[in-house]
């Protein structure tokens, strides 16, 4: 009877481990490496390093290539070229960009040569706050789900919505984004906290270009997202905020943003982050090489129209701006917003490269017939810092006083003759009037023709005008 048992027991024992080893094996963690660029604003010389990266991590990993936006305004080959714009999306297609997020510079050359752009892309674009008012015009999906290897990455797009005081729209020129519509992204966001269930996804990530402050804001007030990769602010970030990781990567391609990630059962177990310096890396691809080459080969860019005696910081250069187109358009003043000079004036032979890199929005030129009490108020309530010519600029107490460049006093009924690139009038329009002067030329074109035009050198060394309230 002790043996039946014993029988018995070993029976009930071999029976339980076959059950268990019949049982699911537990799941793997699957493993992903995403690459982005932020802000390249027309950058090309360096994605034939991208292409070497992405194409030696693809032998190993599964690999997305993205993009947060800003891709174009900022590089004379690119902005000026014929179609506008092209080189950048001929280069992602070629570099298999899998996904991009709409920027606000990417409006810069307006709502038809967006679409155009959009439409020779061979990736999608995402921004769910944004909303064309006609089927004229390019209409991102607000997001997109990816498969990669075993992995449903689902991406929302975001833009930011901090151009104008008394208007909800992205920081581009006001005249090229009145064909849309757009929501604070914080106010909307909610609405797609569903999204990774709905998709199924396995992981649910915002291709962000709120800017870094923002991004912390979306980690904050959402909890939803497995991470945020961002753009906008140019920063360096790689941190975890609110259990969130959120990533960006400097800005003009001098960085390709690295992140490993680990993901089981539809949850992030793990994210790290690497920071490649493009500026030093070494080895690329040839092919993407000599298309780069093909597009910088542009002889007229080269053209010498100027010298300058000296380097100019920001302030200085700011001085020289404004004089050229005061001077070209026979104004009595110049204003300049400080964000739309984006290089500096260099010591030495001045070329029309130097100018467009300068300049790099495609912004008009218009000019005004002002009041100086129309001009004061513009300057005490505006909010915004410029460097301007032709006059000078005090403020006692409360009050803005205006004087000629002589110092003679400038009484409010005065008019002057106001001449100015056309960025400012449109996100500054209740202090500007209604009727103006529209210019032929651009703004850098308009410094060009200023430079052509001269014979002695250009030196602003120690220039200081600018006046903020």
């Amino acid at each position: 009877m002790k043996t039946i048992w014993i029988l018995l027991l070993c029976l009930v024992s071999a029976l339980y481990s076959c059950n268990n080893n019949d049982s699911e094996p537990e799941t793997p963690a699957q493993n992903i490496t995403i690459f982005f660029v932020n802000d390249s604003h027309g950058q090309i010389d360096n994605f034939s390093k991208v292409k070497h990266i992405v194409d030696e991590e693809k032998l190993n990993s599964d690999v997305l290539l993205l993009s947060t936006g800003d891709m174009f305004s900022g590089n004379p080959v690119v902005d000026n070229y014929q179609p506008k714009g092209y080189p950048m999306i001929k280069l992602m297609n070629e570099l298999d960009f899998d996904i991009m997020a709409l920027g606000n510079h990417d409006f810069d050359y307006g709502p038809e040569i967006l679409k155009e752009r959009i439409d020779q892309s061979d990736f999608p674009w995402i921004c769910a706050n944004a909303t064309a008012k006609s089927t004229d015009y390019a209409q991102p999906a607000a997001y997109q789900t990816i498969t990669a290897g075993n992995l449903r990455i689902t991406f929302l797009g975001l833009l930011e919505t901090l151009g104008s005081d008394h208007l909800t729209i992205p920081s581009s020129h006001p005249w090229r984004v009145q064909n849309y519509t757009f929501t604070d992204a914080l106010d909307m966001v909610e609405d797609y906290s569903y999204l990774k269930q709905q998709e199924n996804a396995d992981l649910f990530i915002a291709l962000s270009h709120l800017g870094a402050y923002t991004d912390f804001q979306l980690a904050a007030n959402t909890g939803f997202f497995d991470l945020i990769i961002g753009g906008h602010s140019h920063s360096i970030i790689d941190t975890v905020y609110q259990n969130t990781p959120i990533y960006q990567a400097d800005a003009y391609l001098h960085y390709l943003g690295k992140i490993e990630l680990s993901v089981k059962n539809q949850t992030l177990q793990h994210s790290e982050f690497t920071l490649i310096n493009l500026d030093t890396y070494s080895a690329e691809d040839t092919q993407i090489k000599a298309l780069i080459d093909e597009y910088n080969d542009w002889p007229e860019l080269y053209e010498e129209i100027g010298y300058s005696t000296a380097f100019h910081s920001k302030m200085e250069t700011g001085c020289f701006y404004t004089d050229a187109i005061k001077n070209w358009l026979n104004a009595d003043v110049s204003f300049q917003n400080t964000g739309g000079v984006r290089s500096l004036l260099p010591q030495g032979t001045i070329t029309k490269r130097h100018i467009y890199e300068i300049s790099p929005f495609n912004n008009g030129t218009v000019i005004y017939q002002m009041s100086v009490a129309e001009i004061k108020r513009f300057l005490a309530e505006s909010g915004s810092g410029f460097f301007y010519s032709g006059i000078l600029i005090d403020k006692i107490d409360r009050e803005v006083v205006l004087f000629d460049e002589e110092g003679n006093y400038l009484r409010d009924d005065e008019i002057l003759r106001v001449g100015i690139n056309d960025y400012i009038p449109a996100v500054h329009a209740p202090y500007f009037p209604e009727e103006r002067e529209v210019q032929p030329l651009t703004a850098a074109e308009t410094i060009i023709k200023f430079l052509e035009n001269i014979t002695n050198p250009i030196n602003y060394s120690g220039c200081s005008r600018y006046f903020r309230y």
